[in-house]
């Protein structure tokens, strides 16, 4: 017997938009029930469930105690399709007797607590269009850490403001749709993390300041299709989570982590796109690549006076950024809150989930090619291009340079999208010793374009530089073409 699969869209907006949204919602759905429903979720003190890929809790619905277990599962940004377990309990801790073997095996007869839990206000209504059966649940409330193994009213707060659109029967294309009548009325965002994601971001202390591209699992038995969408959820995840921090930012020097992290998942999910062109083409894929491109720069300009003014040391020509700064963090958060980019965080979502180059024949080669090949041949390719990019780099000008960087950028993004496919053995050492010999370049070359970026944004500002290139230009640039030459003599892991 096939085991229940959980088909959900998850969105976030915020409190003050809450009317919209249930005007929206009450305008094609059934008249909202409202429940309270308490989750305490359960882990060992290493957390062996969650490094399973699992999640328990024991939710209080009423006099009910629901004990579920969920499988992390295919999880993409927003829409997660998770097998789940669950069955009715006496009690507010689980019956390990009960669960699935494999949560079990992950204990090891090792004591399980409660380590936090979630509140929340639900409304459910029901949308039934002529195609589809959607469950609509607006969630209010919040997620609290656990204080002295027990789940309490005190601790470490993380407010919850969700919908989640639920697929009955009937295509996911109805997710989409209802998700965008529902951004119409009010501004909704995909949801990257479920209220278990949340709660163990409680326990991290860096959690709020930035958060760094996760691991990306593929497998060597893949075939090209599956393994890009698994790394553009991956890069989606890493903007939306560096997004919401940077939005709820006091100020640009709080958001500063954050924007820099933002601009990296969107440089990396760029590069995937251009690593996977020929798998992933179609007419949609131009517009995509446009609007990232055109999204990245806006937090580009933001991110250059951030470096700016790190570098600065003249006081007056501190002062006379700051003006500039505050409006490129502005003109940052008015590209994150316009429609066009609530529009194409759905689109995209949308087209990685059920675009037509998952179907055009015309790209099926392409599609079904075995991912160690296709991963061997573009990781070739690229070094290739950095090898002839960095030949006289010091007698090279900026541009050509600045191309060198881009390359390595590249090459280090692939390396690391392919890491999971060469992790053990020597392949294993030998990728660490590239990525490292990479990633030192990489940052030879970014000092060298700050340098020369340097004159130019102040040029863009109408402010003559006030200090003149320092006199150790030429060692950056000799330290630079040995970084290149350590990387090219490099034993490849592919």
């Amino acid at each position: 017997m096939p085991l229940p699969r959980e088909v959900e869209l998850k969105l976030e907006f915020r409190r003050c938009d809450l009317p919209r949204l249930e005007a929206a919602l009450a305008e094609v759905g059934s008249e909202p029930v409202s429940t309270f429903l308490r989750s305490d979720y359960f882990d060992t003190p290493g957390h062996e469930i969650r490094r399973a890929d699992l999640t328990l809790r024991v939710r209080r619905d009423g006099e009910r105690r629901i004990q579920t277990v969920k499988s992390d599962g295919r999880e993409s940004v927003g829409l997660f399709d998770r097998i789940e377990w669950e069955r009715d309990i006496e009690g507010d801790f689980p019956v390990l007797d009960i669960a699935p073997r494999r949560l079990v095996k992950a204990l090891a007869d090792v004591p399980v607590a409660a380590i936090f839990a979630s509140n929340v206000e639900r409304k459910k209504s029901l949308v039934q269009t002529d195609s589809a059966e959607i469950e609509a649940a607006i969630d209010i409330g919040e997620v609290r850490n656990a204080v002295g193994g027990e789940a309490s009213n005190s601790g470490i707060i993380a407010d919850l403001a969700e919908l989640e659109l639920e697929l009955i029967r009937g295509p996911a294309a109805a997710l989409f749709d209802l998700a965008r009548r529902c951004n119409a009325a009010a501004p909704v965002r995909l949801g990257v993390l479920t209220k278990s994601e949340r709660g163990y971001r409680l326990l991290e202390a860096d959690a709020e300041k930035s958060a760094r591209a996760e691991p990306i699992a593929l497998q060597p038995a893949m075939t090209t299709a599956p393994a890009f969408r698994t790394i553009a959820w991956s890069c989606l995840k890493h903007f939306r989570l560096n997004e919401t921090i940077l939005l709820e930012a006091a100020d640009a020097r709080a958001a500063s982590g954050a924007l820099h992290q933002a601009r990296v998942a969107l440089r990396r999910l760029r590069s995937a796109l251009s690593l996977f062109r020929s798998v992933i083409a179609d007419d949609q894929f131009e517009r995509f690549r446009a609007a990232l491109r055109d999204l990245a720069a806006v937090l580009g300009e933001a991110r250059n006076l951030d470096v700016l003014l790190d570098r600065t040391t003249d006081p007056a020509l501190r002062e006379r950024l700051q003006a500039p700064h505050a409006d490129a963090y502005a003109a940052v958060r008015t590209a994150l809150e316009s429609p066009a980019t609530h529009s194409l965080m759905l689109d995209f979502a949308e087209w990685l989930t059920l675009g037509d180059w998952l179907v055009n024949p015309a790209n099926v080669d392409s599609r079904d090619q075995p991912l160690l090949p296709f991963a061997a041949d573009r990781l070739q390719n690229l070094r290739k291009q950095l090898k002839r990019r960095g030949d006289g780099m010091t007698d090279a000008d900026d541009e050509t340079r600045h191309e060198a960087r881009i390359t390595a950028k590249k090459l280090r993004y692939a390396s690391e999208f392919f890491s999971a496919l060469y992790s053990g053995g020597k392949a294993g050492k030998r990728r660490r010793n590239f990525q490292d010999k990479l990633e030192k370049l990489q940052s030879r070359l970014g000092d060298l374009n700050d340098l020369a970026t340097a004159p130019q944004v102040l040029a863009s500002l109408g402010i003559a530089p006030a200090e003149a290139p320092p006199a150790d230009r030429g060692a950056m640039i000799r330290d630079a073409a040995a970084a290149h030459a350590g990387l090219i003599d490099a034993r490849r892991f592919w």
